[in-house]
């Protein structure tokens, strides 16, 4: 029997059965946790840390604060948030994925980031906090592959405090004709090749491009952040809209 469309859900391009995404993408990071930082900066030229860059610089983040750093990963935005926030503050390192977030403490801990740092496996849709228990909660580069993203949104803003602010920095739509098609080009034909040669998955990197695709446009994320109560939201394009940063706060 054919499944409902309540019961499925999107797996890059496939069709799959909803309680069964949240394996299959943990099967994709558990692969490329080992090579994601290199990968990085790979893929995107190094491009990435700018990106990352104009998120800590758009977050409002200082010292005495608390954050949440969602499916931080291997912790980039964690390690200058920790500085930011000094010993009175504290961040929340959150991700699903328990190989990624291994990867991520060790290189903090290498790093000498350690009196301020918590590191929580949790699951966007179900943040296991307070309510109104973070001045700031970022999410880069994670939101696409959560299977509810209206209910890990609402998750967001009850665990935000109020004045507090959300960043999701993710990839989205460019409406540049010729930049689309080199983009298209080098997605699915370079990208596959390079996890292929430097990962040994090219499979897991083909599902990424694909994921990035069947994300919600500009518009449709900041209706969807408007539909969960975030208030004054926006979104700056980067990279010719091929990355974009979007920001809302509850009051």
């Amino acid at each position: 029997m054919k499944e409902s469309q309540d019961n499925t859900t999107h797996f890059g391009y496939k069709t799959v059965e909803t309680d069964k995404k949240a394996s299959m993408v943990a099967d994709v990071f558990h692969s490329v946790a080992a090579k994601y930082d290199i990968m990085n900066d790979l893929m995107s030229f190094g491009i990435h840390r700018l990106w990352k860059r104009q998120t800590i610089a758009c977050s409002g983040v200082r010292a005495g604060h608390k954050v949440l750093d969602l499916a931080g990963g291997t912790g980039d935005l964690t390690a200058r948030f920790s500085e930011l926030v000094g010993d009175k503050g504290q961040v929340v390192l959150g991700d699903i994925n328990d190989s990624m977030l291994k990867v991520g403490r060790e290189k903090l801990r290498d790093s000498g980031l350690v009196g301020n740092i918590e590191y929580v496996q949790m699951n966007a849709e179900m943040l296991p906090f307070d309510d109104n228990t973070f001045d700031v909660i970022t999410i880069a580069f994670g939101l696409r592959n959560v299977t509810d993203k209206d209910k890990a949104l609402r998750s967001m803003y009850r665990v935000l405090k109020p004045g507090g602010r959300l960043l999701v920095l993710e990839f989205s739509k460019t409406d540049n004709e010729a930049l689309a098609k080199l983009y298209d080009m080098y997605s699915f034909t370079l990208l596959p090749a390079m996890g292929k040669l430097v990962a040994n998955d090219s499979e897991s990197y083909r599902y990424l491009a694909e994921s990035i695709r069947m994300h919600p446009d500009q518009e449709t994320l900041k209706s969807m952040m408007d539909e969960a109560g975030f208030e004054q939201t926006d979104y700056q394009n980067m990279t010719g809209g091929i990355v974009a940063l979007h920001r809302g706060f509850k009051f």
